[in-house]
């Protein structure tokens, strides 16, 4: 059993992510927010218990669903909302919108919107720390759609050969935009059985359970700091909304309602505030109060974000080459 204050930690972590997505989808419709807006609401136990596993010293990558996961390292709120409404502000000084989250002060060293793109970025940044004696692990998070692309086998495959510290958190929620599984990969593939012929420890796990989540993945941390290598960490998990927007899509017929609501049932959050209710560690008050902080927090960092400036228009070249050069 973990210990109390831990299990708060995560179950608030939880909370938090999920009103501050419910926030962004509640706005969205005011289009103010001009990018794509990918949202992990049904998501959150694999982010929160992923991240609370990493030191303060350790490295994040992300994908285009990189809310949850910026939070979960403790990257500023107010400053992701700014990105998202493309203030001067945000943390990509607003010229990449939700998809482009970068937040240097805690690790998170960014994500991309390319399906696999962040793979090899993560496994460089390992046999960087590798190189230079660092204790230091790095996570990415991905879909189960990256482990269709050529990068993946490719990484792996460089990670194994040095065993670099670093940990694939692939967060499988059955669909890639609209396609399912069924379409995509040969029935009865193994995800982990493919990962471990690569020389890759593998293991699969509840991602609606965020204390399984987290319990993985610091032995995954663990064992990238003593030396033993990568692992592949495969979790189950369901997104709740669509693809990408702030609406529900149970209508168009890819996936059905009945579908939508089983996987309801096993919702991170709500389960996770039954046991802990259920255990004593945690009252309903202390919930209430805790989600009026929150709620005070999230408007605050919203109106931040409105009043921002906007970048300057002569800034808009300034971050697309890199300083020097010439011919």
């Amino acid at each position: 059993m973990l210990d109390t204050q831990l299990r708060k930690q995560l179950f608030y972590r939880m909370l938090r992510i999920r009103m501050v997505e419910f926030g962004i989808a509640d706005r969205y419709g005011e289009q103010e927010m001009r990018c794509p807006v990918h949202l992990s609401i049904g998501q959150e136990g694999v982010a929160v218990g992923a991240c609370a596993a990493l030191g303060p010293d350790d490295y994040m990558m992300s994908m285009h669903r990189a809310h949850a996961h910026c939070l979960s390292k403790g990257g500023v709120l107010k400053a992701m909302l700014s990105e998202i409404y493309g203030r001067a502000n945000g943390c990509s000084a607003g010229m990449g919108g939700s998809m482009h989250l970068i937040d240097l002060s805690v690790n998170m060293l960014g994500s991309t919107p390319i399906v696999g793109g962040s793979i090899p970025v993560a496994v460089g940044t390992a046999f960087g720390s590798w190189m230079k004696g660092e204790k230091r692990a790095t996570m990415v998070f991905f879909g189960e759609g990256s482990t269709e692309e050529g990068v993946f086998a490719e990484a792996l495959n460089f990670a194994a050969l040095k065993k670099l510290p670093v940990i694939f958190v692939c967060e499988n929620k059955k669909y890639s935009v609209y396609s399912s599984m069924s379409v995509r990969q040969p029935a009865g593939r193994s995800l982990t059985e493919m990962v471990r012929a690569h020389g890759v420890n593998a293991s699969k796990g509840d991602g609606n359970d965020v204390e399984a989540v987290y319990r993985l993945c610091l032995d995954a941390v663990q064992g990238a700091l003593n030396g033993d290598g990568p692992t592949f960490l495969e979790f189950e998990t369901y997104r709740w909304l669509e693809h990408c927007g702030p609406s529900y899509d149970n209508n168009i017929g890819y996936r059905t309602e009945e579908e939508f609501l089983e996987w309801k049932k096993r919702c991170p959050l709500d389960n996770y505030r039954a046991a802990l209710i259920r255990d004593g560690v945690i009252a309903e008050d202390e919930i209430t109060g805790r989600e009026e902080s929150f709620r005070r927090e999230i408007d605050e960092a919203f109106a931040f974000a409105k009043q921002s400036s906007f970048p300057e228009e002569e800034e808009f070249l300034g971050r697309v080459y890199a300083p020097g050069g010439g011919r």
